[in-house]
């Protein structure tokens, strides 16, 4: 009959009435037959596959509401799942399927129950044959002794699900067997209703009520739409592949899968058909990109590159920033410190005035200006072949910033990695889910499991995995755990990508103990605490994930954590994006960091991270915090835009500060700070509110909070006793800091400062600091300002160009040398000097007011100087300077400035000029004065003295600078950020 005889709306109608066999057969007659049955997915196929009461909902048991993509393939796969137990025969090439009818042809049904051929189980089982099928009547059969299997059999329920129970215990001692829509409960004697410890059993639509399951190496498993609750679980000791799918886990009391051991070399007649079975659901196929989340979109479509290289456009603009966060567009006199800003006097500068340092009535310009554009750092200030502005001289924030990548380009680039997510030892575990109990899944002693599409919800924690144990999950939601989501110590391992990991009441990962896992492209948000723990010396590689508001740190890296962070989105935390404290360490590389709330990165106590190529960006806060005691090394990031100050370091710590852009920060850009304030007394201590559980240095008992484990009420998994041996496993100080460079003074170095709201580089610092080859331009208010340094501070060639105010600023009691530095065309004087110390070899050209003012009871050289003031004094001495002002070249800028270009206060008998050469213009002249620096060339110079190495040089630019000094760090006073506090 030809299908266009009839409309096919009637033909569907007509065709829903055939039984699954007839539709079969119509599918085969011609294509347009054929198509004709595919269209009745939505109709008679999804009537037969609900009313099959062998199987469940396809999406049972996390989203039953929702519709799979086909009814006939999902019915498919549920006739070829429920065969896999009769698979076990030889393997004939061309007579399998004979086989397989052959057993069907001679297998019987017997019958249990009230009235029929048997009443007990045990009776039956006494004479069943080879694949014969038992069929149970409703009611409830009770065994006093355990049951055996010895001939493979299948056990079904007859009627609805519940309406036969067994309580019993059986052993399985056959090959094969099936078990479907069942009932089990634990009898009197044993709390195991089904153990196998060789043979293949399949679980097909029955529920364990308060019973374990436990199957043994090389035995094997496949459960399917199988419920455990009221305390019931599975355990799977040694299994080489076992298969758990759509079942649902509720209640648990310990865990409701525990994997524990390797899997056994010998392996049973099942593990083939079971592997092939997991390939058609398994995807190394993974998603093909890995989506920002909803609210969040994040950039491009380029991977994770060093700043500066192919990256889209991010979503948020400085405008739309400066609306959220109220930020004025010019961030005008914003100071940390209540006793100066850098608007107001210092001592010594009564006089400013009369030498020319503000006088805004009569503007100069140079008329006989000098040329220094070639000084060693121009190629930071000149456009690109592109003609694009580097970030050093752009007057608008970075734009760009990396998108991550997605799962398959990191699977891509880490073979490793790419050969666990197409793994299939150990337990499978899939669209199943976990909820209501105590424990998800524990992995032990080498066991191997992989999770796929599961969802955890109100569990204690969800995954366990430790002493070697490798876990593999994918594209599974831990959500609502009262500990955190997932565990990882004692060495194990694994691969965790795509996962959603989001509002647990501890950390999201909490990894320690030696575990080594690859954590990929998942969402880790919205938890009450820490995103990302690593502690104990926990490791990893964490790599392109997006972790955004969580209540504490994105990432947590204490007590010699050492993982690898890398192209991560790590945003709109209600705390610090990533926090490095108590020892921890760490290589951070290439992430974003924005729109944290405290610190984009936060290093104190011991903290020693690599901290490289990130964007740390749009913060509420400060960019960069290094608390007490911090360390690290801090390369070649994008600190930008930020509320607070671009970076923060305290006066006890040693960084060092290598080749970053420091740029366009609502306050300083870099701050050296000390501070005695007694109001933060518990900060200083360690009491941070808010923090890990840490009350101090001491007390082991309050650490337990850092590890998600130990709150009130909740369990303190402590048994391995790894909480109190974390002293015993620190690395020696030698090892760690053997790949680099070793400094006993805080380091900044050939780093850019520029557009920042208030002084490019402020200290108050009771330590000694060396700033070397750092390009220090067009911030709101000073170059650099000296407020305390009672060690020495050494500004050694840099480049300070163009800033709001002032040059360099160094206030009494200061301890600081100027050598080697350009110091060009800044709004206010050029150096303004009442410490003590050196002015030797610097150009200070082209600044508005006094180019070199020394002032007070200041003990200071002032030699071998080139100057050229707008206005004003070249260099003046005013007050009872002390020291000695000789060999400097002072030219002039203006025929109209009649200033002294070198004047000193009368009455003066402590400070001696000599040697000094005055370069004046001769009115009657009219050609410019042929006034060129040259011998050397305009500092910072861009080539090495003689005499000195090639380490003695900044690393990234090639600047030239004087011998460095070491000096001991001592304890000084302690303070923390205006808004940063560790967490």
């Amino acid at each position: 009959m030809e299908v266009g005889s009839l409309p096919v709306e009637l033909w569907r109608v007509i065709l829903a009435y055939l039984p699954l066999p007839d539709l079969g057969r119509c599918c085969q007659v011609c294509r347009a037959w054929r198509e004709l049955i595919l269209s009745l997915d939505n109709t008679r196929w999804r009537q037969l596959c609900l009313g099959c009461p062998e199987c469940r909902h396809p999406n049972w048991p996390s989203q039953p509401h929702l519709e799979p993509p086909s009814w006939r393939e999902a019915l498919k796969q549920h006739a070829l799942a429920t065969r896999t137990w009769t698979q076990n025969g030889p393997e004939l090439q061309s007579s399998a399927c004979l086989l397989f009818f052959r057993r069907r042809k001679d297998r019987r049904v017997w019958h249990v129950g009230p009235g029929c051929e048997f009443e007990t189980l045990r009776g039956a089982l006494g004479v069943v044959g080879p694949y014969d099928r038992v069929v149970l009547h409703p009611g409830v059969y009770e065994e006093q002794a355990e049951v055996a299997l010895k001939v493979p059999v299948e056990l079904v329920g007859l009627g609805r699900l519940g309406e036969v129970a067994l309580l019993v215990c059986m052993e399985q001692q056959c090959p094969t067997a099936r078990l479907c829509n069942l009932v089990f409960m634990p009898p009197w004697f044993s709390t195991v209703v089904y153990k196998t410890s060789w043979g293949h059993v399949q679980l097909d639509n029955c529920n364990f009520e308060g019973a374990q399951l436990q199957i043994r190496g090389p035995g094997t498993c496949q459960a399917r739409f199988c419920s455990f609750s009221q305390g019931s679980s599975a355990h799977l000791l040694g299994v080489v592949l076992s298969l758990f799918d759509s079942c649902d886990f509720s209640g648990s009391d310990t865990a409701s899968v525990t994997v524990e051991g390797p899997p056994v070399s010998e392996r049973n007649w099942a593990c083939k058909h079971l592997a092939a079975l997991a390939r058609t659901f398994s995807s190394c196929g993974l998603s093909e990109h890995n989506g920002s989340p909803k609210g969040h979109p994040a950039a491009s479509t380029g991977g994770h590159q060093p700043p500066g290289a192919n990256v889209k456009k991010e979503s948020i603009t400085i405008g739309d920033w400066k609306r959220r966060t109220g930020v004025d567009a010019v961030c005008q006199r914003t100071v940390i410190e209540d006793g100066w800003s850098d608007g107001e006097r210092s001592e010594g500068e009564e006089n400013r005035d009369e030498w020319g340092a503000n006088n805004t009535k009569k503007q100069f310009t140079l008329e006989y200006k000098i040329p220094c554009d070639h000084h060693g750092l121009s190629h930071l200030l000149n456009p690109r072949p592109d003609g694009s502005l580097p970030l050093s001289s752009s007057p608008d924030p970075p734009s760009m910033i990396p998108d991550p990548l997605t799962l398959q380009q990191e699977l891509d680039r880490d073979p490793e990695a790419h050969m666990l997510a197409a793994s299939t030892l150990g337990c499978i575990l899939r669209r199943c889910l976990f909820r209501d109990g105590k424990g998800g899944v524990h992995l032990s002693n080498y066991g191997q499991a992989r999770l796929e599409e599961n969802v955890f919800r109100s569990l204690n924690y969800a995954v366990r995995c430790i002493q070697n144990s490798t876990i593999v999950m994918l594209r599974n939601e831990v959500c609502e755990c009262r500990a955190s989501g997932v565990f990882l110590r004692l060495s194990a391992q694994g691969l965790i990508a795509e996962n959603n990991i989001h509002s647990n009441g501890e950390a999201g990962l909490d990894i320690r103990k030696g575990a080594n896992p690859t954590i990929v492209c998942n969402k880790i948000h919205s938890g009450l605490r820490s995103g990302v723990v690593v502690l104990g010396n926990g490791k990893g590689s964490i790599r392109s994930n997006q972790i955004y508001n969580n209540k504490e740190a994105g990432v947590y890296i204490l007590f010699s954590g050492n993982p690898v962070v890398s192209g991560n989105h790590i945003f709109q935390g209600q705390a610090a994006g990533i926090a490095i404290n108590e020892n921890g360490r760490g290589t951070i590389t290439e992430n974003v960091i924005r729109e944290n709330q405290w610190g984009g990165v936060d290093i104190r106590r011991g903290g020693d991270p690599i901290l490289r190529n990130n964007y740390i960006c749009y913060g509420y806060s400060d960019g960069v915090v290094v608390g007490e005691r911090g360390r690290g090394l801090i390369e070649g990031n994008q600190v930008f835009c930020n509320k607070g100050c671009g970076v923060w370091v305290m006066s006890s710590s040693l960084p060092q500060l290598l080749s970053n852009y420091i740029i366009h920060n609502c306050m300083y850009g870099l701050a050296v700070f000390c501070r005695k304030d007694p109001e933060n007394i518990e900060v200083r201590e360690g009491n941070w509110p808010g923090q890990e559980g840490i009350a101090g240095e001491g007390g082991g008992a309050d650490r337990r909070g850092v590890e998600g484990e130990g709150r009130e009420g909740q369990e303190n998994f402590n048994e391995e006793g790894e909480l109190f041996a974390w002293d015993s496993d620190l690395d020696s100080e030698d090892e760690r800091h053997s790949a680099r460079r070793s400094i006993s003074v805080a380091l900044v170095e050939s780093n850019c400062m520029s557009y920042n709201g208030a002084v490019g580089l402020y200290v108050k610092s009771t330590e000694a600091l060396n700033v070397f080859a750092n390009l220090i331009n067009c911030n709101r208010g000073l170059g650099i300002a000296v407020l305390q340094s009672s060690q020495l501070t050494r500004l050694a060639t840099n480049c300070i160009l163009e800033n709001g105010r002032g040059g360099v600023a160094v206030e009494k009691d200061c301890r600081v040398e100027l050598r080697g530095n350009g110091i060009y065309e800044n709004s206010g004087y050029g150096v303004s000097f009442s410490g003590n110390g050196q002015i030797v070899e610097n150009d200070v050209v082209g600044n508005r007011g006094c180019g070199i003012q020394v002032c007070g009871t200041a003990d200071i050289k002032v030699m071998r100087n080139r100057v050229q003031p707008s206005q004003g004094c070249g260099i003046a001495v005013l007050g009872p300077v002390k020291g000695v002002v000789h060999d400097n070249i002072l030219f002039q800028g203006h025929r109209d400035n009649r200033k002294a270009l070198l004047h000193m206060d009368p009455g003066n008998e402590s400070c001696v000029l000599r040697n000094n050469s005055i370069l004046r213009h001769d009115d009657s002249c009219t050609s410019v004065p042929p006034w060129v620096m040259e011998n050397p060339p305009p500092r910072p110079l861009a080539s090495s003295p003689a005499g000195l190495s090639s380490s003695q040089y900044p690393s990234g630019l090639g600047i030239s600078v004087t011998t460095r000094i070491s000096a001991t760090v001592e304890s000084g006073c302690h303070s923390g950020s205006m808004f940063c506090s560790i967490l």
